[in-house]
């Protein structure tokens, strides 16, 4: 016998790549929300959702969207987040538990906390789990299987609520983490920011040679460029918004992985080769853990 849902009316907040991921999870498993809900301030997305099925409800209008949910997730970048939540917050319902996607937690908690009403739960959430594309027609249902999922709950957090986010994860198949919003921003700064900071440079770099250069550098770009480009392809607006709103873990990891690119750098000038050894010995450390620990 199937489980009661989780929520009786869910409302996602922009339907892009994540959040129709968790509406057609949801649709396909039942028993995570009796009616989902979508809304979105792009017309041509709120075409699409319903053009695909993945929402029972299709509402443009924020705040109409809300009212009577058990479950709002914000799923929009998260620059955004202080203005929707100045829209959506009058219309909360108590006891509604308000949750969300974004790669950055103290900004978050930040935007978030002083718009809160009375009697609604906050307890953000980030899936580590995504692709370069975007839209409600870039998601599929398995996105979050066998995927981390971090629960970053606020001081004071209502146990039920985080119980609650924690089970709706777990039904979407991730494997599941809490941690407070500034060790995980420190967390994904090294594992997940910096990695994109590099991409987009490394292409820019890439971008700005000679027009002759350039060509051959795309003509014969071998698979660890190529890794970097499926990376650089992702959507402007959420990065731009994570490097803004994690800047201060971001910068701190770049400053050491500056340190140590000009260390690797003086090793190569100098000849030292067993620097160069350790440290691809230290690379291929890392990639056996994570195959070990299923995450490659």
């Amino acid at each position: 016998m199937p489980e009661e849902p989780l929520f009786q009316r869910l409302c996602i907040i922009g339907p892009g790549l994540v959040g129709s991921s968790i509406l057609r999870v949801a649709q396909e498993r039942g028993d995570i929300a009796r009616t989902l809900v979508a809304t979105a301030r792009s017309e041509h997305t709120l075409e699409r959702v319903r053009a695909l099925g993945i929402a029972d409800v299709v509402e443009a209008d924020a705040a109409k969207a809300v009212e009577g949910c058990d479950g709002v997730i914000l799923c929009v970048p998260v620059g955004a987040y202080a203005g929707v939540m100045a829209h959506i917050a009058p219309h909360l319902a108590p006891g509604c538990i308000l949750s969300d996607v974004g790669s950055t937690k103290g900004s978050v908690l930040r935007d978030l906390t002083p718009l809160l009403p009375p009697g609604v739960h906050l307890i953000p959430a980030h899936p580590m789990a995504g692709t370069e594309h975007s839209g409600p027609d870039a998601g599929f249902a398995e996105l979050f299987k066998g995927r981390w999922c971090i629960i970053t709950p606020p001081p004071g957090a209502d146990p039920a609520a985080v119980e609650k986010v924690r089970a709706l994860w777990e039904r979407a198949g991730s494997m599941i983490e809490t941690m407070d919003a500034a060790t995980h921003d420190k967390v994904v700064a090294i594992v997940s920011h910096l990695p994109h900071l590099i991409a987009f440079t490394i292409c820019g770099t890439a971008d700005d040679l000679a027009q002759e250069t350039r060509e051959a550098v795309l003509r014969f770009a071998a698979s660890g460029f190529r890794d970097f480009t499926r990376i650089a392809a992702s959507d402007v607006d959420m990065w731009r918004d994570i490097f803004l709103n994690n800047r201060e873990a971001v910068l701190e990891m770049l400053a050491r992985l500056t340190e140590d690119a000009q260390a690797f750098g003086r090793a190569i000038r100098w000849g030292e080769a067993g620097f160069i050894e350790d440290r691809i010995r230290r690379g291929q450390k890392i990639r056996r853990s994570l195959i070990e620990m299923k995450q490659a």
